[in-house]
């Protein structure tokens, strides 16, 4: 049908033919990563009776985000109009979104071919049977499933722990990932520490290497040790020990912080420095951020869906990912299973159409070029600190302006006087699909109108649009009845109530 490689080639070729210099990684100085969602479409007429493995498929990426950053709480705005997080997973998915409303328009407005058909009941859509969707990233999510143990064979990371091995003894440690210096030194190859930490370890050419998630994105990646499981065997993992035979001396080690006020990692030296299955919220610099890591969020889309709570006026069912493929990184599978489908398993009772979905999770074997660790093995000793791009690219597959550069999150090239008027709006910015969702109502005929908006209250804000998806919100809330997810970290209402 299809393979991992297959998945991660077409989204690699795709950003290298598709998306525009403007927006890239400055070459041999800076990196970044790439997420995608891939239209998966089975032949017509399949026999049933045809093997899996011969059933043809065409793929098709119908969005694509790149990008590493997101905004400080201090800097969101009740406008609506920046992008509070610019992490590549949330940049596709919310370039998906705008896939999603274009496909909608060409169904229920210009009547033309499109990937939904109509439901049974009046105003609503579905898809078509013959279509699934993959979700692509070249880095495991950041948040709980970068979690990953690290076996005593393997590299160990630079930072925040460094371990004299033959005594099982912490020779240097820092406090957090995110906030020390040590950290910044490390990813100076020319530092002290960088140079203290390569005599002590083995020093291949990605030892050092730190992702943007805060996970040590060092070595080879070995599939066959992801029986390291700490979901099921935290003692043993914390002691040192994982199926298998393996020693577990570390493990690989998230940017993103404990929820506040929640229970937080124990910080000890090695395996027990984090606990897992958490709710996490993105690391900012100096200001504390109010976006859940990406972990977090994917483990929420594969109960409420990938659309969101304004689409599902027009929708039968969520729209759910098929699968999720991530690139060459440090990769554990208990890991991804444990932060995007094994935090949900507890949620009981759940809306017509909604459910805990059985996600297909596989990794390529191909490395994105413009990763931190490409990048640091292509670049060598240059002087020089290898850093994140500041920019971000959004790209769907829609007819008109299918582009999308941002950095911290305006247009790139906005200037502070432009702040505030509509070209200074990202075209995935919550205010702009807000605009998009009123545009295609609008063409719609009165009498052909869901019944969710043909309510005897005027809906008018944002916030009002999205409270009357009832079903959303009752999956939503059913969700925040389990743990984690009790611990969601949610937007004052002041930050929904434009129009």
């Amino acid at each position: 049908m299809w393979t991992a490689d297959e998945i991660a080639q077409l989204c690699y070729a795709h950003y290298n033919v598709r998306l525009p210099k403007q927006g890239k990684p400055e070459p041999n100085r800076e990196w970044t990563l790439l997420a995608a969602v891939v239209k998966i479409q089975f032949s017509a007429n399949q026999a049933c009776d045809i093997p899996e493995k011969e059933v043809r498929v065409t793929k098709e990426v119908v969005s694509m985000g790149t990008g590493t950053k997101c905004i400080g709480q201090s800097k969101m705005r009740e406008s609506g109009d920046i992008l509070n997080d610019s992490h590549a997973e949330i940049i596709a998915r919310r370039s998906f979104q705008r896939y999603l409303l274009h496909q909608l328009h060409l169904a229920a407005v210009l009547k033309e071919d499109s990937i939904f058909v109509p439901g049974t009941q009046r105003g609503l859509w579905r898809l078509r049977p013959d279509l699934s969707f993959v979700f692509f990233s070249s880095h495991t999510p950041c948040g709980d499933a970068s979690i990953i143990p690290m076996l005593e064979f393997e590299e160990q990371p630079c930072c925040p722990v460094i371990r004299n091995w033959a005594n099982n003894s912490p020779v240097q440690g820092t406090e957090n990932l995110e906030d020390s210096k040590d950290k910044r030194n490390c990813e100076d190859p020319t530092s002290p520490v960088a140079k203290k930490i390569r005599l002590g370890t083995p020093a291949r050419s990605l030892s050092n290497c730190v992702a943007h998630h805060g996970t040590q994105e060092s070595g080879p990646v070995k599939p066959d040790v992801s029986s390291s499981d700490l979901t099921k065997e935290e003692p043993d993992a914390a002691n040192g020990i994982a199926s298998g035979s393996f020693k577990v001396v570390d493990v690989y080690r998230t940017g993103a912080k404990c929820v506040p006020g929640e229970t937080g990692d124990l910080r000890e030296p090695g395996a027990a420095y984090h606990q897992v299955g958490l709710l996490r919220v993105k690391p900012g610099r100096g200001d504390r951020t109010c976006s859940m890591s990406c972990s977090d969020k994917m483990a929420r889309w594969n109960v409420l869906g990938c659309q969101g709570a304004l689409l599902m006026h027009f929708l039968e069912k969520p729209i759910y990912l098929s699968a999720v493929v991530i690139g060459k990184c440090p990769y554990s599978q208990e890991a991804m299973r444990r932060a995007l489908t094994g935090r949900c398993q507890e949620t009981l009772v759940l809306p017509r159409g909604f459910g805990v979905q059985e996600l297909e999770i596989q990794q390529s074997g191909l490395l994105f070029e413009q990763s931190r660790c490409a990048v640091h093995r292509k670049r060598g000793d240059s002087p020089g600190r290898l850093v994140p791009c500041g920019a971000a690219i959004s790209w769907s597959a829609v007819p008109q302006q299918p582009l999308d550069v941002t950095a911290n999150g305006f247009p790139q090239g906005t200037t502070k006087k432009e702040i505030g008027s509509p070209r200074a709006r990202s075209r995935i910015s919550k205010v702009e699909l807000f605009r998009s969702f009123q545009k295609l109502l609008s063409s719609i005929a009165e009498d052909e109108q869901p019944d969710s908006v043909r309510v005897m209250k005027k809906l008018d804000t944002y916030q009002e649009y999205k409270d009357a998806a009832s079903a959303y919100q009752e999956a939503w809330g059913a969700l925040r009845r389990i743990q984690p997810f009790a611990s969601w970290i949610r937007n004052p209402p002041d930050y929904h109530q434009f129009k």
